[in-house]
């Protein structure tokens, strides 16, 4: 199971598609002793893989010390960040602390259109210095591009980057209209696009060793398995039924583009919010409405189910809207 904990909403960067509106830190945001309380939680519900996210995690002061905390709980670390704060003194403390890998944002080759996107100059000169520091120090790295109609054309070149550069994976988030990410809804991809470029994403991982994981688009599950492509992973959407997120202030969602409170850590305990709450029970049910309900493959994709709210007024169990598959009858 996966839990994603925004750190801070303090960020060095302006993204267009932040689901958080990150950049400045957030009043009251999670002490370090609260935060260490939170990871105990996390540790307790069978949690297993720890995202440190944000804003931009690497800000928070405190952050290799609950990387430390984190490992002695049993916990496996990793982070999402921009990367160009992964110095080389840095990214050796994360190692030594347990830090298991850092996914780094590069959404082009190009550096301009990268830097745009991102609203930060040398943003990807930042980031590939932190990809060199992480290779530097032996601590594992992966790139992640969210993927739009103007960068759909580089998934593959971007991957073989990613190959040149040592990553163990690439990684492509699809876009969600969440957060800043409303106000490009429109440049996000619709569902021919998506068959195709998942198509091209699997038929990629055929020819190269590093892993390749679609992320907001679980019909890569249908994909992979109609292509015979082996995958480690057994279900693609995850909200809520082995996958949550904790915003800066402790606020539990089911994913990052979700936007359904589910709790406050620092007034119920986590792992019982995780257990109890009924809107996880409800997700966990699978029982989906239209093409996604009666699809074949709704247990190993799911179809994307803050998607589905964002285009069904709030119905999160509704038929994800961006899949060629719909109506296909199946057990």
């Amino acid at each position: 199971m996966i839990v994603s904990w925004n750190t801070t909403n303090d960020c060095n960067m302006f993204c267009d598609h932040c689901y958080r509106d990150a950049g400045c830190k957030a009043e009251d945001e999670l002490s370090t002793s609260e935060a260490r309380t939170l990871l105990e939680q996390i540790a307790k519900a069978g949690f297993k893989i720890m995202i440190f996210s944000g804003g931009e995690p690497l800000l928070r002061p405190d952050i290799v010390e609950l990387v430390a905390y984190a490992t002695s709980l049993g916990l496996r670390p990793v982070f999402g960040t921009n990367g160009t704060l992964i110095t080389i003194e840095l990214a050796r403390q994360l190692k030594e602390a347990g830090a298991m890998g850092m996914g780094i944002s590069l959404d082009s080759l190009d550096k301009a259109k990268h830097d745009k996107f991102r609203k930060f100059p040398d943003a990807w000169d930042g980031a590939v210095r932190g990809m060199k520091n992480c290779r530097e120090v032996g601590l594992p790295f992966q790139i992640h591009t969210t993927v739009m109609d103007w960068n759909a054309h580089e998934v593959e070149a971007i991957t073989d980057f990613a190959v040149e550069m040592g990553a163990v994976a690439h990684h492509f988030f699809f876009l969600v209209p969440t957060g800043r990410a409303v106000s490009i809804e429109e440049e996000s991809l619709r569902a021919e696009a998506y068959e195709d470029i998942l198509t091209r994403i699997m038929k990629k991982q055929q020819t190269v060793d590093i892993e390749l994981k679609p992320t907001c688009a679980p019909q890569f599950m249908r994909i992979a398995k109609q292509m015979g492509v082996d995958m480690r992973f057994s279900r693609g959407c995850l909200a809520g039924t082995a996958y949550c997120i904790i915003g800066p202030k402790g606020q539990v969602q089911p994913c990052a583009y979700l936007n359904i409170p589910l709790g406050d850590v620092r007034e119920t305990p986590f792992d019982e919010i995780w257990r109890n709450h009924e809107v996880l029970q409800t997700l966990r049910t699978l029982d989906y409405k239209g093409g996604c309900g009666s699809c074949q493959y709704k247990r190993a994709c799911g179809g994307c189910r803050a998607r589905a709210a964002y285009y069904n007024e709030g119905d999160y169990m509704a038929e994800e809207p961006w899949c060629l598959y719909h109506g296909r009858k199946g057990v």
